[in-house]
């Protein structure tokens, strides 16, 4: 049985005032049609895993959103992390609980806030590491890159493995400035990182053990009670004191060191939906590249916008009112009620230091 994790979590804050600590942008529909990037990404997993093998991590304000969104998951399948501790711990929860159920299951962890245009596509990619993965390597899909990004990791690929499409990772490298970007793409040994893991819980979790003891001893001692009446107290006494990382960090960089990391190309249609700007390349535009983000999952349900004689401008209207723009060239706005966002949309990514400062003055709008 192949075990589907999701971790959902972050607040999305590049995308504020639409995406906010309440009700983060895994939440929203963000897709081109009605379903919200979570749902989208259950609904892209199911050729892989059923309802009962499929397990989304979330924080406490999120439960009661997810399990609206995802009516056919079971309720015990909604992990539930008192508080965000980065993403080992979540995705080293589900797989410590997993491993009490099934050692030596496979399974795969797939962020809830991406996009996928080609479903087909993913699957087979997915299919493939599945093959690495039996075969005992900390697999990833690497995504093929198409230009010279700065905002994505990068794996390095090193030898081939076999006669089929798997390769072992032989570095992660970090954000690189552009020139490095370009000299990653023209080498065709680098594909973008986007942090969908396939292994077996056993050699996960012995890699864990290896290089985080800490957390590890934490998450089983968690994953033991977690069936039981002691779930809550176990919960609340060990969860707060695990170490705060990445899985990237904690675990997969140890082991594409020790040459226990594979990778296959994936070619799908992948983007990370990380700002508005990426939004409007990679939306429905209208004949002058504007694009209007409707709400799926809001109060309007016929948004008003007029633009008169404007271009490439991204409008998210959720207010109920009226959104009109004259002669506007490259501007995001996003009108919601009780926050309004404008910028240039070379500017998406300083949202976050926008919303930085509200968090350092205390305000209640993210």
């Amino acid at each position: 049985m192949f075990y589907a994790v999701i971790p959902a979590g972050g607040s999305g804050t590049r995308l504020w005032p639409l995406s906010r600590a309440g009700h983060p942008k895994f939440l929203h529909t963000l897709t081109g049609t009605s379903a919200s990037l979570l749902q989208a990404t259950v609904d892209r997993l199911g050729a892989l895993a059923d309802p009962a093998s499929t397990y989304v991590v979330t924080g406490v304000a999120h439960v009661a959103s997810v399990a609206r969104q995802l009516p056919t998951l079971p309720d015990a399948n909604i992990l539930v992390e008192p508080s965000p501790r980065d993403s080992c711990a979540a995705i080293g929860l589900a797989a410590a609980i997993i491993s009490l159920r099934e050692p030596s299951a496979l399974m795969g962890s797939f962020a809830a806030d991406h996009l996928v245009r080609d479903t087909d596509a993913f699957v087979e990619a997915v299919r493939a590491a599945m093959g690495g993965a039996e075969a005992g390597l900390l697999m990833t899909v690497g995504i093929t890159p198409t230009h010279p990004e700065t905002g994505y990791g990068y794996l390095r690929c090193g030898d081939a493995v076999g006669d089929g499409p798997v390769s072992r990772v032989a570095e992660f490298t970090e954000k690189p400035p552009y020139d490095v970007a370009v000299s990653y793409v023209e080498s065709g040994r680098y594909f973008w990182n986007a942090s969908m893991f396939i292994w077996r819980v056993d050699v996960f979790l012995g890699e864990l053990s290896r290089q985080q003891p800490e957390l590890y001893a934490g998450l089983m001692r968690i994953a033991q009670a977690w069936d039981g009446p002691e779930r809550e107290r176990v919960l609340g006494e060990v969860w707060c004191t695990l170490p705060k990382i990445s899985v990237d960090y904690a675990v997969m960089e140890g082991a594409a060191a020790a040459g226990l990391v594979g990778t296959v190309p994936g070619d799908f249609g992948w983007n990370d939906v990380g700002d508005f700007n990426t939004l409007g390349d990679i939306l429905e535009r209208d004949e002058r590249g504007n694009v209007v983000i409707e709400a799926g999952d809001g109060p309007v349900s016929k948004p008003q916008v007029e633009l008169l004689d404007s271009e490439r401008t991204v409008v998210v209207p959720r207010s109920g009112r009226l959104v009109s723009a004259v002669g506007v060239h490259d501007l995001i706005i996003v009108d919601t009620p009780d926050a309004l966002l404008v910028c240039p949309r070379n500017r998406a990514q300083d949202v976050k230091k926008l919303v930085d400062g509200l968090k350092e003055r205390g305000t209640s709008y993210i």
